[in-house]
């Protein structure tokens, strides 16, 4: 071997596995490949869903990056072929630990690999079922638990509650708030792009036309709060999903339509948040709430329910209203309308409560300080 083969082969890798690369999940790839920068550790990443994509090899950054190719329905049941799968690539490298993301994930590596594994959960209710609390129980000196918040991680600990405490933790998602930035479009670009005037005072959400984010508790108190806004206020929603017609038919009840535009899916949708003067999360237990955190990086003023992870990100900086209040959120809403003279300092300390906890650096720091990662080596 040549001295940089050698050189290579002595060096520790880390075997992050991820469910897929579908909607946020490329950048959750990203953000953890992020945490080895500047360490000795090589990150291989592999997605057990998903075609291969030179796209999406290049935004997991990471120095080795394998498609296992499985469609979901070959991923259900007991997944012998998957764990096989994993069995080889856990062999192939001097792999120290794995970083699995979800449940399938950490179930083939835990039963592919005698790797210790860190499991990343970024939902509730991911060990309610009892035969899940038996597996995590059965492999507890090999796995630590990760949750995107304080709200996941307290929700894991209850469902394992004869787990030492530092062995479910939290790990804020975060972004590269450069990056994120120096993407985002004007004020004028954006509105151009998406179709809203230049003076109008806008309120915007992006998300699923879903239950499970509210958009009904958004347009009721956007309807509310109107007669108190400036003249041509709008309300933006952003995104596609099932709720639609009935959400356009609740506008046209409430006389609000004219003022509620429904942009449907926007390509880099984050790329365009600056058109907005107010980013809204209406959403019922957002286990954290990313667009959040892109709403902050554009400089524009957050508010959301006072419940979930969504909470942890607003809280300090932005305004929380309860889980569907409407009248609520229409009070804050008209107070917002009106408090364009405290911008700056609002955007400030988005800023730093932005580099302090949701980004690249701080998140690194912080994962390299986890006392689970001493209870793994």
């Amino acid at each position: 071997m040549t001295t940089s083969e050698v050189a290579e082969a002595a060096q520790p890798w880390v075997l992050q596995f991820c469910h897929g690369y579908d909607g946020p999940f490329l950048d959750c790839a990203r953000q953890y490949a992020a945490l080895f920068v500047g360490t000795p550790y090589k990150v291989c990443t592999v997605y057990l869903t998903g075609k291969p994509s030179a796209a999406v090899e290049q935004g997991s950054a990471s120095d080795e990056v394998l498609f296992l190719d499985y469609s979901s329905r070959d991923v259900r049941g007991l997944k012998l072929k998957a764990i096989r799968d994993f069995k080889r690539i856990a062999a192939s490298r001097d792999f120290k630990f794995c970083i699995a993301h979800r449940f399938k994930p950490i179930y083939v590596a835990l039963l592919g690999s005698d790797l210790p594994v860190i499991g990343v959960h970024h939902a509730f209710g991911d060990y309610k079922r009892r035969t899940r609390q038996l597996f995590a129980n059965f492999f507890r000196k090999r796995l630590a638990l990760l949750g995107v918040s304080n709200a996941v991680r307290d929700d894991m600990r209850a469902c394992l509650p004869n787990w030492a405490s530092e062995r479910i933790e939290t790990l804020y998602n975060r972004i590269d708030v450069a990056a994120v930035q120096a993407a985002q479009v004007s004020r004028e670009a954006a509105r151009e792009h998406l179709g809203l005037p230049q003076d109008a005072w806008v309120v915007g959400n992006v998300g699923r036309l879903h239950p499970d984010k509210d958009q009904a508790t958004l347009i009721r108190g956007f309807a509310e709060a109107l007669p108190q806004l400036p003249e041509g206020s709008l309300l933006a929603i952003m995104g596609s999903g099932r709720l639609e017609a009935p959400l356009k038919t609740l506008a046209h009840e409430l006389g609000v339509d004219a003022s509620v535009r429904f942009l449907g899916q926007v390509a880099d949708g984050r790329n365009y948040f600056k058109a907005f003067d107010v980013f809204a999360l209406t959403s019922d237990h957002e286990p954290f709430g990313m667009v959040l955190l892109e709403a902050m990086a554009a400089g524009v003023v957050v508010i959301g329910t006072d419940c979930g992870g969504g909470r942890e990100v607003v809280q300090s900086v932005g305004s929380l209203f309860p889980l569907g209040g409407a009248s609520a959120l229409a009070r804050v809403l008209e107070r917002e309308a009106q408090a364009t003279a405290e911008l700056a300092d609002k955007r400030e300390c988005m800023r730093r409560r932005l580099g302090e906890l949701f980004s690249d650096q701080a998140v690194r720091r912080q994962f390299w300080s986890l006392p689970l990662l001493a209870g793994l080596s």
